[in-house]
């Protein structure tokens, strides 16, 4: 009973939020579209003929967001999950820590990149600490790999969950980037402990 008191009540909150109806109007698969979007107006993280690369895309909003946005682009989306094809996309199903897959990645680009996106999180357990902590180590692998990837004047761009590993985590995008910021969009809903790391220019 309570479960389903929980999902009727998901249900309601879905139909009620702006950014889900405009998500559905203007065909995006998710509302996080405009996170990204809130993200690059005050940011400026993208540009037209920008290499790019989506960790954890699916179910693939922000790469549609990309791909709608820049010209003359080459983007990967990589999720472990399945995602529908996206045009103008490269989509790899498999985890991008996996040595085989990041090697897939560089084949592909054959050359350092100037975006790297994450909108990981793992699947919430209701333990909001614990849920934090593995969404951080999330962060800190999505981290590792753009120091690889990313050119010097690259951006990283990640989600990070308020909690005790939160410090942490801003200590070392501060020892890898020159310029970090954390900014939660109007479109992550008030109730949620997301923010996002906005990481600029290797050291």
């Amino acid at each position: 009973m309570k479960k389903n008191k929980i999902s009727k009540n998901w249900i309601i909150k879905q139909n009620r939020d702006i950014f889900v109806k405009k998500s559905r109007l203007e065909g995006y698969r998710s509302r996080a579209a405009y996170k990204l979007q809130e993200i690059n107006n005050k940011f400026k993280i993208l540009k037209n003929g920008d290499l790019v690369i989506d960790l954890g895309a699916a179910p693939g909003s922000w790469s549609q967001f990309v791909a709608k946005k820049l010209k003359n682009f080459k983007i990967v989306s990589i999720d472990i999950n399945q995602m529908e094809k996206l045009p103008n996309t490269f989509q790899i199903i498999g985890d991008f820590t996996d040595v085989k897959y990041q090697n897939q990645i560089s084949d592909y680009f054959k050359k350092k990149v100037d975006v790297i996106l994450s909108d990981m999180a793992v699947n919430t357990t209701g333990n909001k600490n614990l849920d934090s902590i593995v969404t951080g180590e999330l962060c800190l692998e999505a981290m590792n790999f753009s120091k690889n990837m990313l050119k010097t004047d690259g951006k990283f761009i990640s989600k990070i969950f308020m909690g005790s590993s939160f410090n942490n985590i801003i200590k070392k995008a501060k020892e890898n980037f020159k310029e970090t910021h954390i900014f939660k969009p109007a479109a992550s809903r008030k109730d949620s402990k997301e923010s996002f790391l906005i990481c600029k220019y290797l050291r």
